[in-house]
């Protein structure tokens, strides 16, 4: 087995382009969904990166997710709008829609899209920083299949449905927030299976609410309903169970119901013992933050926020105040001088992919 091994940004990009156009994708779409992988490795989401490029191989060769992306629009209405997907490329439907949203907010000061019958779209975090890239505030959300017990439950019923909400301010980086409503993303579970490594307690049940580690039977598991992630907050309302538990299904809802989408278990991606496409749904919102106020003030009071509260007092054991967004944007200048991460279980099914699309110039990749 070989070992971890860290590769240029650039070979691992231009390897995601080669993968998805061999696949059908058109070459520049290749490139939109090889861009937001690159995104989520650049700043440290090692879950929803090029260690996710395998998946959507396997989904596109078993014929739920299409390459050639057709996009309908079913309403369109001054600063609304709502599109169907058609089960095309998640990335390449979402850059679209925030940039439509974005483009809405220009002349509305508001601006939001929703999207059914889409696939996955990577990390929310690509979609917000283009909004904040335009001095606008970004939100979205989306669904996803179900992984979340409802609080006091041990069946999946709702996805790890995620939240990011990105703000522009007067610092080197944007407060972004991106993160699921379950206590760990269902990806951070695929990573720790290529590294081999068991689920951290606390993060998985099983049908009769015993902490699940197990972290291969784990993903079998939540597919067939025999475990579930657990919702932020954890098991208990004295924790804040609750709190997690309905923000999975205020996304639930905002990514379903407003676009006449599917929810829930129509996201399993079987019917009658076969595969079919997931059919999720995305919002985005963005925010014209100059047509509220000046944009210089905004920056100028949401870096203020961000620096007061790292510099508050820290606990005795801890020697830093971390803000959302400011981890991300160090790892992305480290990450960049030293090259992406592959540990030794994803070797293994990029060489898979290499040599199963016949891509002789990444051979030596590895």
């Amino acid at each position: 087995m070989p070992e971890t091994k860290r590769i240029p940004v650039k070979n691992i990009y231009n390897l995601m382009v080669e993968v998805f156009t061999k696949l059908g994708v058109p070459n520049d779409e290749a490139k939109v969904c090889a861009d937001v992988l690159i995104e989520s490795d650049l700043t440290g989401i090692e879950s929803h990166g090029v260690g996710r490029l395998k998946m959507y191989c396997d989904r596109i060769k078993a014929g739920i997710q299409f390459t050639n992306t057709k996009i309908d629009v079913i309403k369109d209405f001054a600063a609304i709008a709502v599109w169907d997907g058609n089960h095309g490329m998640g990335q390449v439907i979402s850059k679209l829609a925030m940039q439509n949203a974005i483009d809405k907010a220009k002349e509305f000061g508001i601006g939001c899209v929703t999207v059914r019958n889409s696939t996955h779209y990577g990390i929310c975090g690509y979609y917000a920083k283009m909004a904040c890239d335009q001095n606008m505030i970004g939100i979205t959300m989306t669904n996803a299949r179900p992984s979340i017990a409802p609080l006091f439950g041990v069946s999946p019923m709702l996805g790890t449905n995620p939240i990011c909400f990105g703000a522009p301010s007067d610092k080197e980086y944007d407060f972004i927030y991106d993160a699921a409503t379950s206590i760990s993303q269902r990806g951070k579970v695929e990573l720790y299976n290529r590294a081999e490594k068991q689920t951290p307690e606390g993060w998985a049940i099983n049908e009769e609410g015993k902490t699940y580690t197990d972290t291969k039977q784990l993903l079998v598991d939540l597919i067939e309903g025999k475990a579930s992630m657990i919702g932020l907050g954890g098991m208990e309302e004295e924790t804040g169970g609750h709190k997690g538990y309905s923000l999975a299904v205020m996304v639930e809802i905002l990514s379903s119901a407003l676009q006449a989408g599917s929810f829930m278990h129509h996201l399993n991606g079987w019917e009658d013992g076969k595969r079919i496409p997931y059919k999720l749904g995305h919002i985005f919102i963005a925010m014209d933050i100059e047509k509220f106020t000046d944009i210089k003030d905004f920056k100028r009071i949401t870096g203020k926020i961000m620096t007061q509260l790292q510099n508050s007092k820290k606990r005795p054991d801890k020697d830093r105040i971390w803000i959302a967004g400011e981890k991300e944007y160090f790892q992305e200048k480290e990450i960049r001088r030293n090259g992406i991460s592959i540990n030794p279980g994803l070797q293994k099914n990029l060489i898979t992919i290499i040599n199963e699309l016949n891509l002789e110039a990444y051979n030596n990749l590895f």
